[in-house]
């Protein structure tokens, strides 16, 4: 799974539309580099969470200060935003939730540089986990990086805990992920287990 987390007006969160995927496209390039999701890959996503069939959500977070306002983002992060006169984005985040068939899974989360600090990431993580416990989903998972030790307080702050590591699960450098999980509810026991007795015996 992807991630990149970390002054003016409040931030907005909503829905992704397909009029993001420009910016967000070259978002993936800066942040993620090879491992950027391509434009084609991220139109399918966004399509996916769209429609009666939707099993994802992605949503968007983005300044009320439009790109000629103040002086607080460089070059770099002007050009990932939506245009010369319209808000800037500031990050976005994908969930898988099943519509709570299974665990729900963040496949995605990033802040532009400029923007981190402010608790962009904080925002969209709890809005995709509060969309993964209205769906019913038992538990939220996620891989990060091993040496992201910023995106892993991150999480541990929202809940998450560490249940394991995929060897080499990143490529562009090659890089363990450690494996995190949220439990939303508990997961029904073994048919014919009674309370407190997770044995079933």
């Amino acid at each position: 799974m992807p991630e990149a987390t970390g002054a003016g007006r409040a931030p907005g969160l909503r829905e992704m539309a397909a009029g993001d995927l420009e910016a967000v496209a070259r978002l993936e390039g800066e942040l993620f580099g090879a491992e950027a999701w391509s434009r084609d890959l991220l139109a399918a996503e966004l399509e996916a969470s769209h429609g009666p069939m939707a099993d994802r959500r992605y949503v968007v977070v983005e300044s009320e200060e439009s790109d000629g306002d103040g002086d607080a983002y460089d070059a770099a992060d002007r050009a990932v935003g939506t245009g010369s006169h319209g808000p800037r984005l500031l990050g976005y985040a994908g969930l898988y939730h099943a519509g709570g068939l299974t665990s729900a899974d963040l496949l995605t989360i990033a802040t532009i540089p400029a923007a981190r600090g402010r608790g962009i990431a904080s925002l969209m993580l709890t809005e995709l986990v509060s969309t993964a416990r209205e769906m019913s989903c038992p538990d939220v998972l996620l891989e990060v990086r091993q040496s992201n030790e910023a995106a892993q307080r991150l999480y541990t702050r929202h809940g998450f805990v560490p249940i394991g590591r995929r060897r080499r699960y990143y490529q562009a450098p090659p890089e363990d992920a450690v494996v995190m999980r949220l439990t939303l509810r508990p997961r029904p026991g073994p048919v014919g287990a009674e309370a407190g007795d997770p044995s079933g015996v």
